[in-house]
């Protein structure tokens, strides 16, 4: 006769260096959990309110500043540096994790326009009202108070970046003028009519490409290994800012008056791949996350929001009492954090994700966050939990401008139907909504 003998090791059921939480074996043959989908829906409806209870973005500021915030340009060599231009003259250099102020300059006269890091991080360059371009080494704190070099230019300039790769820099003012680091002169000059350009940026892949918008309301594209600008996009108003997608060479995005911004297909530029349009005002910058799948925008309607790129909406909107109009906005080099400057002269660092525990986790907190966002996606669609998940408070002003918004595209729709439907076959020509806002495309 045989018998059979349960035996268990105790060790295999309780955990690693405690003893009042034990394992439970589980058998995942659904069959066996009829209730499994119901007690899912629970467990993902308590943490989509969780997230909402524990979405606190704002971190902190960086207060020193007299006047308003201009332009912020990040160190590409550091997680920590920052560097920030204001509208009375003064750069300062921040330490991102201390919270606290390096070093002061009073470098221009008037504004400050713009700011760009080399590629090596050992030098910014800046440039103002006063229509100076300076480079300054930020190797040695204590010496920071002098240029290391000074270029006086001929006429105002209203945008710089560096390019990616090469001792390069480009400028934009009456038109866009390529630099080299070693000389006084540009060496190349690019234009396309006679309004001044706004600002541009280098394509972080085909380093090469240059981007551009101008207050004739265009977008231009250039290769600087030629000698004249590639194409031009004329919207029906004017851009503020353009940024490049770090991880898709031919995408990019401009920020417009419309309170929409726009992403094109640099290969295909008839129409914008997507447009983003939850802001109410002007909006004044864009910048793209590292990781290429979100960006952040400030707008004149003291409002910041995040949009993941192939959506039309945003994801997130963040805003304070006291923030005025956001002239500038930057993503952390690690896409954590996202820093604004406004006009009422604070620079404010605040969390890519509202509802993230920052500092060491333990396993079980990563696994159970882990599960969470899986119950979230699973479930995103769900009438009750879509509507928690997209639950957000803002301004009055926002609200009811919002509204007002949504009504007034809702009646230009119900209008064109209606024209449609009442006019003769063949004489109503139907555009597409992306296609509406592209004036022409000029070669």
């Amino acid at each position: 006769m045989k018998v059979k003998v349960l035996s268990r090791n105790p060790s295999d059921y309780v955990r690693e260096r405690t003893s009042d939480i034990n394992k439970v074996p589980r058998n995942l043959d659904p069959s066996l959990h009829p209730f499994e989908a119901p007690r899912e829906y629970t467990l993902a409806s308590n943490a989509a309110k969780l997230e909402r209870v524990f979405a606190k973005p704002f971190v902190g500021s960086l207060e020193g500043h007299t006047d308003g915030v201009n332009c912020l340009s990040r160190n590409p060599r550091s997680l920590s540096l920052l560097v920030s231009g204001s509208c009375d003259g003064v750069i300062k250099m921040w330490n991102l994790p201390r919270r606290e102020e390096l070093v002061s300059i009073n470098a221009h006269s008037g504004f400050v326009r713009g700011l760009c890091f080399n590629p090596k991080g050992d030098s910014f360059f800046s440039i103002g009202d006063d229509k100076i371009i300076k480079q300054w080494n930020n190797t040695d704190f204590g010496s920071i108070s002098e240029p290391q070099n000074t270029i006086i230019h001929k006429t105002l300039l209203t945008g710089i970046d560096h390019h990616w790769v090469e001792d390069k820099f480009a400028t934009c003012g009456e038109q866009v003028e390529i630099w080299d680091e070693s000389k006084a002169v540009p060496i190349r000059n690019f234009s396309w009519g006679l309004d001044t350009i706004t600002s541009l940026k280098f394509n972080c892949v085909e380093t090469h490409i240059l981007g551009a918008t101008s207050s004739d309301r265009g977008v231009f594209l250039c290769d600087i290994r030629g000698g004249s600008p590639l194409r031009k996009v004329v919207m029906k108003m004017k851009s503020n800012a353009i940024a490049w997608n770090p991880m898709e060479a031919y995408i990019f995005s401009i920020a417009n008056e419309d309170s929409n911004v726009y992403t094109f297909d640099m290969r295909r530029l008839n129409m914008p791949v997507n447009v983003h349009m939850d802001h109410v005002a002007a909006v004044l910058d864009v910048d793209y996350a590292p990781t290429g799948q979100e960006m952040v925008t400030g707008s004149f309607d003291k409002t910041i929001r995040i949009f993941p790129r192939d959506q039309g909406h945003s994801r997130e909107v963040y805003h304070t009492k006291r923030m005025q109009r956001v002239f500038c906005v930057k993503f952390s080099s690690d896409s954590k954090f996202v820093l604004s400057g406004s006009d009422e002269t604070n620079i404010r660092i605040w969390k890519a994700n509202a509802s993230e525990q920052l500092g060491p986790l333990a396993p079980r907190q990563r696994a159970a966050i882990s599960y969470n966002d899986k119950l979230k996606e699973k479930f995103q669609h769900h009438p009750k939990i879509k509507r928690i998940l997209r639950h957000r408070h803002v301004p009055a002003m926002v609200y009811k401008a919002s509204k007002q918004k949504r009504e007034e595209i809702k009646s230009a729709r119900r209008k064109q139907r209606n024209v449609e439907l009442h006019s003769k076959p063949g004489t109503f020509k139907h555009v597409p909504e992306r296609k509406k806002n592209v004036v022409s495309i000029q070669k």
